[in-house]
């Protein structure tokens, strides 16, 4: 078992602050990077984030812009946004010892290479040991230390047992799988539905069809899920399903935000990421490339573009023909 002591965190916003509070809860020896010199100072001083107000930062995690300080970390914990992170990454690779585990905390695919985030790690950092973390949880409560139930999924089962170890507590329960891409999908997928699941909301379209979106969604992702190698029991677990209906369901996910915003016809507000919006036209262009039919996921990605009115796209999925369940 290895003896993962010291934990840092890249990317000071309100998902790797909360990140940061877990594994200082959990016994870790914590650095939090910020970038912004004068963001980390100030963080570092005041113990809070303006990103997660209310959430004092724990007493145990320092707060640094020192990439070499937080590159000496024995688990490297990468929460920066999806298409940020080769870059974030290229910076850090330098500093990083073999071997080192490397686990990516965002929720999407690349643009142009259609890669994985743990693609882009073994790109970037090969002689690091990839990982991803993903599941059904939002910043704030993660942070507040409510119960909170995740994933997390290494090609190595004794790496993935022992990153479980490191960062688990009573409130933060990892699962640990050797499924990486089903964890991927999982997390990748369901943000997009979210966003559709929004628009439905936004247009009061009742609670029947948001029902009905969330399972044709689920069946659109576990397809997908198959087509790239994911194992079932991954995709119905806490990366798919799980983190599918909260998404869903609550208006704490940004991408049900942005949809519901869309959905009233409103500007959505761009103060916060919504990875969604992001992985949307690569998802369907994936799905395309497996020979995957997607149609929720094609209708979100032709309103985000402009090349679907939210009204021409809801006539499309009511006009497709009938067919068999799955």
């Amino acid at each position: 078992m290895a003896n993962y002591s010291s934990v840092a965190v890249i990317g000071a916003g309100a998902y790797g602050t909360a990140l940061a509070d877990v594994a200082a809860r959990a016994g870790r020896e914590v650095v939090l990077y910020a970038r912004s010199a004068s963001a980390a100072e100030q963080m570092q001083t005041t113990r809070d984030n303006p990103r997660l107000p209310g959430v004092a930062i724990d007493a145990a995690v320092f707060v640094t812009a020192d990439l070499a300080l937080a590159a000496r970390a024995d688990i490297i914990l990468l929460a920066v946004p999806s298409q940020q992170l080769r870059a974030a990454l290229t910076a850090l690779a330098p500093l990083l010892a073999d071997g080192k585990p490397v686990v990516a905390c965002a929720k999407g695919i690349e643009h142009g290479t259609h890669k994985f985030m743990t693609e882009v790690i073994e790109d970037v950092a090969p002689e690091a040991m990839a990982a991803i973390l993903s599941g059904p949880n939002f910043a704030e409560d993660v942070a507040r230390g409510l119960p909170t139930a995740v994933t997390l999924a290494c090609a190595d089962e004794a790496v993935a047992i022992d990153l479980v170890q490191a960062l688990g507590s009573a409130t933060f329960r990892p699962y640990h799988t050797t499924d990486v891409r089903g964890v991927e999908i999982g997390g990748a997928a369901k943000n997009v539905l979210a966003i559709a699941a929004g628009i439905v909301a936004g247009k009061r379209l009742g609670a029947s069809a948001l029902a009905a979106l969330t399972t044709r969604g689920f069946s659109e992702l576990l397809r997908l899920g198959r087509a790239c190698g994911a194992r079932n029991e991954t995709l119905s677990g806490l990366s798919g399903l799980g983190d599918l209906i909260l998404s869903c369901s609550s208006a704490q996910s940004r991408n049900f935000s942005l949809g519901a915003a869309l959905g009233r016809g409103e500007t959505p507000p761009r103060d916060k990421l919504a990875e969604g919006e992001f992985t949307a036209p690569v998802l369907v262009e994936l799905a395309a490339s497996k020979h995957v039919d997607m149609p929720v996921a094609n209708a979100v990605a032709a309103i985000l573009s402009g090349a679907a009115t939210i009204d021409q796209a809801i006539e499309g999925l009511l006009t497709r023909p009938f067919k068999a369940e799955g």
